[in-house]
C-alpha cells in the first residue's frame, strides 16, 4: 500500500538541520540554486541566502552568482605530513608558548602540528588548566596530563586535519570565553594571519573573538607569505611565537600594531 505525502504538510526543518542538508546537496552535486533550495525547504529566498553565507562564512561551501558550489581547492600538506616537518622548530615555539600558561587558566587551542607541540609540553609539565580544543591529537596529548581538563567541540569531521570544523563547531566556540588562545596559522603578512583551510579560519576568528589574550604560534617559513583565507589582522594578536624574528618590514608592521614578538630559543 502506498501513501502519498503532501510536502505542504511536511514539518520544515529547522535551521541546522536545513544547512546540513545544503552540505549533502554539495556533496552529490557541484552547484545548488537559491530558488530550488528555497522551494524544496518552504522558506524565503533570503533565509537560504542567509544559510549558504553562514556556511560560507565557516569556510563549507563556495558562494556562487544565485547559489553556491562544493568546495574546490588544490594540494595542501595534511597533518600528517606538517607534523614530520620541521619538528624542532615546531618543538621550540610549543615549548615557549606552554611556558605562557598560567595555572588555573582557561585556553582555546586549534588543531595544528606546531600546537600539538604546545598541548605535549603542557601535559609534561602538568600545568593544571582547562583547554577547549577542535584537534583530536591535541585533546589526546592534553589527556595524557591529569592536571588538564579538556572539551572537545563538536562539529564535521575533517579526516586529513583530526579535527572538526564548521558550524556547530563555531556556535560551541562562541558560548565560551577564555583567558588566552593559542592558535596556529599557514601564513603571516603585514595583512595579519591567514589559513589554507577555509573552515579552520572560520574557527581561528572565533578563537581570537573569544579570548582575552591571544598567540600566534608560526614557524619563521610562514613571515611574509599569504593564504587563502583571512584569519584577522595583526592587531587582533596579542603576540606571535615563532622560532626566528620576522624582517624588517613586517616587524615594523607589528610594532605598530603593537603585537609582542617572542622569539623561541
Amino acid at each position: 500500500m502506498s501513501v502519498d505525502v503532501d510536502l505542504e504538510t511536511r514539518p520544515k526543518l529547522r535551521k541546522q538541520e536545513r544547512r546540513k542538508q545544503i552540505l549533502f546537496e554539495l556533496r552529490l552535486r557541484p552547484h545548488v540554486r537559491i530558488s530550488e533550495l528555497a522551494g524544496r525547504f518552504r522558506v524565503s529566498t533570503e533565509t537560504i541566502r542567509r544559510d549558504l553565507e553562514k556556511l560560507s562564512a565557516d569556510g563549507l561551501l563556495d558562494r556562487a552568482h544565485g547559489g553556491a558550489l562544493a568546495l574546490t581547492s588544490g594540494h595542501y600538506p595534511t597533518f600528517d605530513e606538517r607534523a614530520t616537518a620541521r619538528v624542532a622548530e615546531r618543538e621550540r615555539i610549543g615549548r615557549r608558548a606552554a611556558n605562557l600558561v598560567q595555572p588555573g587558566e582557561t585556553l582555546m587551542v586549534d588543531s595544528g602540528s606546531t600546537t600539538l607541540q604546545l598541548a605535549r609540553f603542557l601535559a609534561f609539565d602538568g600545568t593544571p588548566c582547562t583547554v577547549i580544543t577542535n584537534s583530536f591529537p591535541v585533546a589526546m596529548a592534553l589527556g595524557q596530563s591529569e592536571a588538564t581538563k579538556v572539551i572537545i567541540c563538536p562539529g564535521d569531521y575533517l579526516a586529513s586535519e583530526s579535527a572538526v570544523i564548521g558550524t556547530d563547531a563555531i556556535e560551541f566556540l562562541e558560548r565560551h570565553c577564555v583567558d588566552r588562545c593559542l592558535i596556529g596559522a599557514s601564513a603571516l603578512s603585514e595583512r595579519g594571519p591567514s589559513e589554507a583551510i577555509r573552515g579552520f579560519a572560520a574557527i581561528k576568528r572565533i578563537m581570537l573573538r573569544q579570548s582575552a589574550v591571544s598567540h600566534l604560534l608560526i614557524d619563521g617559513e610562514k613571515f611574509g607569505r599569504k593564504s587563502l583565507a583571512k584569519v584577522g589582522s595583526l592587531s587582533d594578536v596579542s603576540s606571535i611565537i615563532s622560532d626566528q624574528a620576522p624582517a624588517e618590514d613586517l616587524a615594523k608592521s607589528l610594532d605598530r600594531a603593537n603585537v609582542e614578538v617572542i622569539v623561541a630559543r
